[in-house]
């Protein structure tokens, strides 16, 4: 934590937003200051009114908020922490060295300090990790006035205000939510419970998943999700937009690893050159050693290549159709284990599914490899020689293997690394096809013995 003053301009701040702070809006005052190295774009969120600060703060896109934070003298920074909302803080200390962390903590409030500690308690990519402590609720036997008084009050310190909860007067146990809309319907004087959502309340376990908490919001519609702890009182609440942004880093990531490397998990242009080469540099080893079985794979069957080069012909063409197939597969086991669409227990239904599947789109790629040497042979552009149809027979029954195989295995992996407790989306399209590349040449070569055995080989 940087304890020494550094120059705080107002003026600077000023000339950065081109004297119109109140015409740019949160988001592009963030990409600003994402265009300024840390120190110089500290120094500017420290002069702001602190309530810009706090929102700029709040945005899970402003790079290098945490550094940030430890520039500024520690007295400024606990007071923009203290007003920011606990979730985020808590997402900010993850991100700082323990020394920093332990400095700028000791100086938050104490509600703020306990309510951010609780937090950080839970595993991440939980629903626990996710919450905010900051929601309104009110005693079962207030009135529908006096809750609105209590909305208009507390509204700028809640996350939403869109959903009010109603605990037990006794035991502080949630036993019922009214919605805004609702709320300012009702009569004055009537009890709040009377304008309450009627039938059971949806609600998460704090060690639920972010993913089963998304899947909850989305089925019910809802703004926010209550978090129910030991004997149904509330913990915190797990807004929309709290998913949101935890369904783009998660999307973020998956995309990444089916590029065939390890997630950033910091935006491409924050990322330094050396964490770029350790983070592509593993996978790409990895995928080059396993491609070298392709060339043992060729080797091992050097003699039939010598008889017939015309299969050589062909390798790229068997090659990508495996690669292709298995890469559609894997892509969308993996989108429909994310979606809870498929469990772990259904391996053999897709197995059913893709054994057909896979037949049928062999298939059709071997009658376009079958007509396109039909073409060339006819019209003169290449001659396969006089045992073209055999050539032609040979490319139409190694696609189906190629393609069977593929998307056999490019539907199985995610559920053995699933059940590896790895993550599924590991099976990138590098991974698939650098396994189906190997296998796909062994296929190709063997159907080739089988039927092109006393004539070409």
């Amino acid at each position: 934590m940087n304890s020494n003053r550094f120059p705080l301009r107002a003026g600077h701040a000023a000339r950065f937003f081109n004297d119109n702070l109140g015409t740019i809006t949160t988001a592009e005052r963030v990409e600003r200051l994402n265009s300024l190295d840390i120190h110089e774009a500290a120094g500017v969120l420290a002069t702001l009114p602190q309530q810009k600060a706090v929102r700029i703060l709040g945005r899970p896109e402003l790079h290098h908020a945490a550094a940030m934070l430890t520039e500024m003298p520690v007295e400024h920074a606990a007071r923009l922490l203290n007003a920011t909302a606990n979730d985020r803080v808590a997402d900010l200390f993850q991100e700082m060295d323990e020394g920093a962390r332990a400095h700028l903590f000791s100086k938050l409030d104490r509600a703020t300090s306990l309510a951010v500690q609780h937090l950080m308690g839970y595993p991440p990519r939980t629903a626990g990790s996710i919450m905010t402590t900051e929601f309104v609720s009110v005693p079962a036997s207030w009135t529908v006035e006096r809750t609105l008084e209590h909305v208009r009050k507390v509204e700028r310190s809640r996350e939403t205000v869109y959903a009010i909860y109603v605990l037990d007067t006794e035991t502080q146990a949630l036993i019922s939510v009214v919605t805004l809309r609702r709320l300012i319907t009702g009569e004055p004087q009537a009890s709040v419970l009377s304008v309450a959502q009627q039938g059971g309340i949806v609600k998460a376990d704090p060690l639920m998943t972010q993913e089963d908490v998304a899947r909850l919001i989305r089925k019910h519609n809802l703004l926010a999700l209550p978090v129910i702890g030991e004997e149904g009182h509330m913990l915190g609440i797990v807004t929309v937009d709290d998913v949101i942004d935890t369904m783009i880093a998660d999307q973020t990531e998956d995309a990444q690893k089916f590029g065939g490397m390890e997630a950033l998990g910091k935006p491409y242009m924050t990322i330094s050159f050396a964490g770029m080469l350790k983070k592509r540099a593993g996978w790409l080893c990895a995928l080059f050693l396993g491609e070298m079985l392709t060339a043992s794979a060729m080797q091992h069957f050097e003699g039939e290549l010598e008889k017939a080069i015309v299969l050589t012909l062909f390798v790229p063409l068997i090659m990508s159709s495996g690669g292709n197939s298995g890469s559609q597969a894997t892509s969308l086991i993996i989108r429909a284990l994310a979606l809870g669409e498929l469990k772990l227990g259904d391996w053999w239904r897709v197995l059913l599914r893709e054994l057909p599947t896979g037949i049928v789109l062999g298939a059709i790629l071997g009658l376009v490899g079958f007509g396109r040497i039909l073409l060339w042979q006819s019209i003169g552009l290449y001659d396969y020689g006089e045992h073209w149809v055999l050539i032609g027979v040979t490319i139409f029954a190694a696609l189906i293997g190629i393609v069977l195989f593929g998307s056999i295995a490019g539907s199985m992996l995610p559920f053995i690394l699933q059940k590896l407790r790895l993550d599924p989306a590991s099976a990138s399209a590098p991974l698939v096809a650098t396994l189906v590349d190997v296998s796909g040449l062994v296929i190709y070569f063997t159907v080739a013995l089988l039927i092109l055995s006393g004539t070409l080989l």
